[in-house]
């Protein structure tokens, strides 16, 4: 006879938990986590084909007539596919996945905290959406219309199907990371970790830590570096904006004193 389910665990009962109930709760979260993805995976993985040809369809808008793409292996023409759903599958079990992680952490939180941690997730989650759309529609295109502009008129090129999934992918996350600027520029100001004034301050060296970041994480060309330094400039701007509107006001003692 099967026993009957527990109820999940109040906040003072996890916060009086050793730490192999907390281990034990968190990997109860992690296999939640890993059937989400596993589930989307099975039903998009009828669709992989659709999917990797929805991902080339940047890189066969700019291929010249005579251009077309190849597989150099025998077994790229399935696993490319494969692992595009599997990413897929991910990305969309993105809001499962924090949910899950809010879940486990949410009961050490106090009540302030928990109001501020819900819009900074809800926002995490749309920036993330937003970086990856923008790679997609505007920086993908443009990168793969420089680079086939300045090949040479006796090449043709042939792009293999696995090592473009390579580059989109690794674009995809640079740019989605690269929009959660806003949320850890507010995190480490009201964690009180720096200051708006500080950052204020080192704002010109901030703006060439984006340039520098962008040179290493994109593909050498100055094209990929403008479009990814550039807006991680303005969204360090917007997280600044926003520490300053959410910045805990200092305590004015003289006041109080006068009171």
């Amino acid at each position: 006879m099967s026993q009957p389910a527990l109820p999940p665990p109040s906040s003072d009962q996890l916060k009086e938990m050793p730490i192999t109930a907390h281990l034990i709760e968190l990997r109860a979260h992690l296999v939640r986590i890993f059937i989400a993805v596993i589930g989307l995976f099975v039903v998009l993985a009828y669709f992989a084909r659709d999917l990797y040809q929805l991902l080339s369809l940047p890189l066969q808008a700019v291929l010249p007539a005579n251009a077309t793409m190849i597989a150099t292996d025998v077994t790229t023409t399935f696993m490319s596919p494969i692992r595009l759903t599997l990413y897929v599958a991910f990305i969309l079990a993105m809001p499962y996945i924090l949910h899950q992680i809010w879940q486990f952490i949410a009961p050490a939180l106090y009540k302030n905290e928990k109001k501020i941690a819900i819009p900074i997730l809800l926002s995490s989650i749309v920036l993330f959406y937003l970086g990856i759309a923008f790679a997609y529609f505007l920086a993908l295109p443009n990168i793969l219309k420089f680079f086939i502009m300045f090949s040479p008129d006796n090449v043709v090129p042939m792009t293999d199907i696995d090592s473009y999934l390579s580059f989109a992918l690794k674009l995809f996350m640079v740019f989605g990371l690269t929009f959660e600027v806003p949320v850890a520029t507010l995190l480490l100001i009201l964690a009180g970790v720096v200051s708006v004034e500080s950052l204020v301050d080192k704002r010109r060296y901030i703006i060439v830590g984006c340039f520098a970041v962008s040179a290493v994480v994109t593909p050498p060309d100055g094209l990929s570096m403008l479009m990814l330094a550039i807006p991680m400039w303005l969204l360090f701007e917007l997280g600044l904006l926003l520490g300053r509107l959410l910045q805990p006001k200092p305590v004015d003692l003289t006041a109080r004193e006068g009171d």
